[in-house]
């Protein structure tokens, strides 16, 4: 039921009002079992579809006694920072991230801020199968309160950065991310916006901020006196940039500029197995330390809890600085990636991290589990088991750089990354990977 991100998918199909009840119920029952705190904070992104499955999920905690504090349209990264501080159990935010506008999905928080682990997912799971709940009489029922939680994220972000003064283009692409726009205003700013009325339909550009989906941001970057743009996904968990010349800064490169940040000498930083090996070769250089996990920010998030971890983060674009909170925050990256430029121009900080050529694409597939089975097999068949890593999928070194194929943990597809130190190398190594997913597919 839960991928790397939550539970999302189509709504009318994975996602449905009665798999919200039943998530909701699901998540009461599993607090009471914990002895947690018997509030919930939630919201939603600017999906329309999302009015339908929080009620249904608020429904759920209702009946089970749990009392639920609805944040109404919020940012993920705000939802998930209000739960400790409204002393609930646990959050929920309704939403499909940078998905598509036919999909939606159910995201749960802890109370540091981090997502639901694979314990607490697997009971939430089982719950559902064996409709494991209580439902209360009339007089035992959960009560329904709306809050707002948007300013003291807002707070914390003006708190955390300090004054600076640079003119920002940011990209919401329609979605819940409003906090940066005033955070960045607070700090003195002058912030001009796209796609800022919450639409999920995203009639501006598609939901993920991608360097084809971001053009008309770059571009504005490029022929105004901006020095910085910012683009969110729908539920603002995600940033992507722009520097001041309108270069689309690669994840890889964002995640160095952040890391390098937050980490000093004997610091590690937590990375995906996707990640370029420019990253780890740049921190090391700074005396940082690299510790690969598997893909998704609850596995990042997982790592970040290590006391010389001192950030984490994902090419993807989430971001993690685990001394705020374990929840990937794009506002809050927003303005840490403004602060940094108020001190030195991103373009040339970006100048300075090494690139290699790198490929990035997918193989779409009907039962990814089996053929990444039989692309494990063959591929350990035909490398040294020294060369081989099976964190996360399988990732095979080679003397000249790497390739990864791994199922999406949210779409019928299995992920295939390539980098080397020369572009033509690159690209072998990508189609070689993308051949072994053909193959074990056709079987």
């Amino acid at each position: 039921m839960f991928g790397t991100s939550g539970i999302r998918g189509p709504v009318g199909e994975t996602m449905t009002a009665g798999v919200a009840l039943d998530v909701g119920r699901a998540l009461g029952a599993h607090l009471g079992a914990r002895d947690a705190s018997r509030r919930v904070v939630v919201g939603r992104d600017s999906r329309e579809s999302g009015t339908l499955l929080l009620d249904a999920l608020a429904a759920g905690l209702c009946e089970t006694g749990v009392d639920v504090l609805d944040t109404g349209v919020a940012a993920t990264p705000t939802v998930a920072r209000a739960v400790d501080p409204m002393d609930a159990g646990a959050g929920v935010v309704i939403t499909a991230s940078h998905n598509p506008a036919p999909d939606n999905g159910i995201k749960l928080w802890q109370p540091s801020g981090q997502a639901f682990d694979a314990d607490r997912r697997g009971d939430i799971e089982r719950r559902i199968t064996a409709s494991d709940w209580e439902l209360e009489a009339w007089d035992g029922l959960g009560s329904r309160t709306a809050v707002e939680a948007t300013t003291a994220h807002r707070e914390q972000l003006v708190e955390a950065t300090g004054p600076v003064a640079e003119q920002v283009v940011v990209d919401l692409g329609n979605g819940a991310g409003g906090v940066t726009v005033d955070a960045l205003t607070d700090l003195g700013c002058a912030v001009e916006t796209l796609n800022a009325q919450p639409d999920g339909s995203f009639p501006g550009r598609p939901s993920e901020p991608t360097a084809e989906n971001c053009e008309s941001l770059a571009t504005l970057v490029r022929q105004s006196d901006a020095t910085v743009g910012i683009a969110h996904d729908g539920d603002a968990d995600r940033l992507r940039a722009v520097a001041g010349d309108g270069t689309y800064l690669s994840g890889d490169v964002t995640l160095a500029l952040f890391a390098a940040d937050a980490a000093t000498t004997g610091d590690r930083v937590a990375v995906p197995v996707d990640t370029s090996l420019a990253v780890k070769k740049y921190l090391a250089e700074r005396g940082v330390g690299v510790e690969r996990t598997p893909v998704g920010d609850t596995y990042v998030a997982a790592a970040a809890t290590a006391p010389d971890v001192a950030f984490g983060g994902e090419p993807s674009g989430a971001w993690i600085w685990p001394e705020k909170t374990l929840c990937p925050d794009g506002p809050y990256a927003a303005c840490r990636l403004v602060a940094l430029a108020n001190e030195r121009s991103l373009t040339e900080r970006a100048s300075e991290i090494p690139t290699y050529p790198i490929e990035r694409g997918s193989v779409a597939v009907e039962a990814k589990t089996a053929v990444m089975e039989r692309v494990r097999e063959r591929l350990l068949a035909d490398y040294d088991e020294s060369r081989v890593s099976t964190l996360d999928g399988v990732r095979v070194e080679t003397t000249d750089g790497w390739f990864l194929l791994r199922a999406s943990g949210t779409q019928p597809l299995v992920r295939v990354t390539a980098e080397a130190h020369e572009k033509q190398r690159a690209a072998a190594l990508f189609a070689e990977a993308s051949e072994y997913v053909e193959t074990a597919r056709e079987r």
